[in-house]
């Protein structure tokens, strides 16, 4: 199996059944793994009406314990031979998913796909600029030449990511993983993606507290002395 998709969901009763069509329509070799982090909204009993399918694992937490914490679940039942993360709302296009396997299949393992260097619109100011900002510090930090560090299309070839030691419970996965990556001494390959953002009125989650514990994280990576 080429790949493993991974989706962490909270809340996203409107937008993950068309996610959902979506991301199964595309033509590749791949398993989609869910994870419900505790929802609220009609999010778990939308999951629990779907048929079984073969290349569909669904897993449940009964309380919110974040996206980080829902990676964690689904990370050992993957079998592909590389992973992806799509996240649960229609802001990413799972088209672009094919692109970011044949860049990984051509000798790169792991592959970030980039907003910025696709050029679609922003969201808000100051996400784009956080966003700017923490992969200005991660090539400070971590002498990389990344574009879009908190991109939620990040590849790992499977075994890379299933050996790392990956402790952040939500948002703060995405700064871990490129932390424990770049110290691990693998280079992160970039490719354009397309990028549809939504609003906070339409269930965006992230927060300046996001980009406070990124901050923090990368700093920690940087400094710690040992990393597995």
């Amino acid at each position: 199996m080429d790949l493993s998709i991974i989706i962490p969901v909270f809340n996203e009763i409107h937008t993950l059944p068309e996610c959902l069509r979506r991301v199964e329509a595309v033509n590749l070799e791949r398993e989609i793994l869910i994870v419900d982090d505790g929802s609220t909204d009609g999010t778990r009993q939308y999951l629990e009406s779907l048929p079984p399918a073969e290349h569909r694992s669904v897993f449940f937490h009964e309380r919110n314990r974040g996206k980080g914490a829902a990676i964690q679940t689904a990370l050992p039942h993957a079998r592909g031979d590389f992973v992806v993360i799509q996240d649960g709302d229609l802001e990413y296009d799972p088209e672009d998913l094919k692109a970011l396997l044949a860049a990984a299949k051509n000798g790169t393992p792991i592959v970030y796909g980039s907003r910025v260097l696709g050029g679609d619109p922003i969201s808000y100011l100051s996400f784009y600029l956080g966003g700017r900002f923490l992969s200005w510090l991660t090539n400070r930090l971590y002498g990389s030449h990344i574009t879009d560090e908190p991109t939620c299309y990040k590849l790992f070839r499977r075994d890379i990511l299933q050996e790392m030691n990956l402790t952040a419970r939500g948002f703060s996965f995405c700064p871990e993983v490129t932390a424990l990556a770049l110290r691990k001494g693998y280079s992160i390959h970039e490719i354009p993606i397309s990028y549809l953002p939504r609003s906070k009125k339409e269930g965006k989650k992230i927060s300046w507290r996001t980009g406070v514990g990124a901050i923090y994280t990368l700093l920690k990576y940087r400094w710690k002395r040992k990393v597995s």
